[in-house]
């Protein structure tokens, strides 16, 4: 049985379970190849976010004797589980940066980045959009420094922006606007619900 999901951001509909395995492929990629490559390597130092290998490990946590062993091991049953990482915040690095172009998310994130990150890097694109629309310069740059002086060294507009992601920016603008009012459901403006564009002023 397929499943459409609607995101957030973004009008497009996908298969979420076509997207999933090219998710888990990027992160395989970005896990055991790219973090241990010189030209990620220099970008992750120059907009000063560390890689998974550079992060100190967490302490182990103390077995106690309390707890129930598990009934079924991963191990015994083949399903070790990897690291979980998430791409997220290497993503939004980039694209606050303005290091989000075809070639870097490639190196990032392998063959496999437009199907499996293409869509989270759209909707992290919209939503620089968006910080900067609601807030001062200060402000966005806190919004995206990081814990452990992995601060934001410096801020680029949003680089190679097409008219229609503009154009889709204004649209959803407009109805977080919208939302903001309540102005939802049988209340919706009619250019909303219809999918038409129109910016709403925050003074309206």
């Amino acid at each position: 049985m397929s499943i459409q999901f609607q995101h957030p951001f973004q009008d497009s509909q996908f298969e979420i379970f076509d997207w999933y395995p090219k998710f888990q492929s990027c992160q395989r990629y970005f896990l055991d190849h790219a973090q241990f490559s010189g030209p990620v390597q220099a970008v992750a130092a120059l907009v000063n976010i560390l890689l998974p290998f550079q992060k100190p490990s967490p302490p182990s946590p103390t077995p106690t004797r309390s707890a129930p062993p598990p009934a079924t091991s991963a191990r015994a049953t083949g399903a070790v589980p990897g690291p979980q990482v998430s791409l997220v915040p290497y993503i939004r690095r980039l694209v606050v940066t303005g290091f989000d172009s075809p070639a870097v998310l490639h190196g990032f994130f392998g063959d496999d980045w437009h199907q499996g990150i293409g869509a989270v890097h759209e909707t992290e694109r919209r939503n620089f959009l968006f910080a900067a629309k609601s807030d001062s310069w200060l402000g966005v740059k806190s919004h995206y420094d990081m814990a452990d002086g992995q601060t934001v060294p410096f801020l680029r507009p949003l680089q190679h922006v097409t008219e229609e992601e503009i154009r889709g920016a204004e649209s959803n603008w407009s109805e977080w606007l919208a939302m903001q009012d309540w102005m939802l459901g049988p209340r919706a403006p009619h250019d909303v619900s219809e999918g038409r564009v129109r910016v709403k002023s925050e003074r309206d």
